[in-house]
């Protein structure tokens, strides 16, 4: 089976539920390219993989690195890669020479950018150019230190607004962040793109999470929208723990 195109993600729409998941390493990528429409390459890295507290510390160097190693491991599955803050906001050709690179050094199929109507431009100018991009509105998580903090986005015309924009710009899809299902759900009846909800109920055209929050990689905070279908903390903790009894015991090989 060949790998689906951004093509194949827009033209799901009101045909199936696109399953999503955000990752950034090789052995989860693998496991998930069976299940998955689309992997996206997030820049919750930061904060998952490498204990920031926002995602605004990543740099493009970084996601270039993770988004090599998800393509390079997966075969089925919708690669798209996150624009990182810093990236792609200061101009539409600033936007164009980190996406072409991203696309050039992961081989991945798209990136995805946070923004609302202010940065439809931006995304015209990527799809004319042959750069498939994922919008992205609702919550922006690249603007935490504006905002003070991950704030559910309640506003239904400034995100229908936000969205409408990046659709007619050339958008295949949509990822929306942190709204209520009152909201996304008439949003879905009025695109001809999907819908990719995360924390926003279940009436999307699919959904998205990051992977270390569905398995359970940390226990300390799990989102209040997610239902974990694994304690992989536990198990790991468990896992060191008898092997460092077996070091202590003289019985490890």
């Amino acid at each position: 089976m060949s790998r689906l195109s951004p093509a194949d993600i827009r033209a799901s729409k009101g045909e199936r539920k696109l399953v999503t998941l955000s990752l950034g390493i090789a052995p989860m990528a693998k496991m998930a390219d069976e299940h998955c429409d689309l992997i996206l390459v997030g820049d919750s890295l930061a904060m998952s993989l490498y204990g920031q507290n926002s995602t605004v510390q990543i740099p493009l160097d970084v996601m270039a690195w993770h988004g090599k190693a998800v393509v390079d491991s997966t075969s089925k599955a919708c690669v798209i890669v996150d624009l990182p803050f810093g990236s792609y906001e200061q101009s539409p050709q600033q936007a164009f020479e980190s996406a072409a690179r991203i696309l050039k050094e992961t081989g991945a199929q798209g990136v995805k950018m946070e923004g609302g109507s202010l940065m439809a431009p931006t995304v015209e100018f990527l799809t004319q150019r042959g750069i498939p991009v994922l919008g992205h509105v609702g919550l922006f998580p690249q603007h935490v230190n504006m905002v003070g903090g991950f704030k559910k986005e309640r506003d239904g015309q400034r995100v229908l607004g936000d969205a409408m924009a990046h659709q007619a710009a050339g958008a295949f899809a949509c990822v929306i962040e942190a709204v209520p299902a009152d909201v996304a759900t008439p949003l879905k009846e009025q695109l001809d793109i999907p819908t990719i909800g995360i924390a926003a109920g279940p009436d999307c055209d699919g959904q998205i999470l990051v992977i270390d929050d569905l398995i359970g990689l940390n226990p300390d905070y799990v989102p209040p929208f997610v239902k974990p279908k694994a304690q992989t903390a536990v198990a790991i903790k468990d896992a060191i723990q008898a092997y460092a009894a077996e070091v202590r015991a003289g019985s490890s090989v």
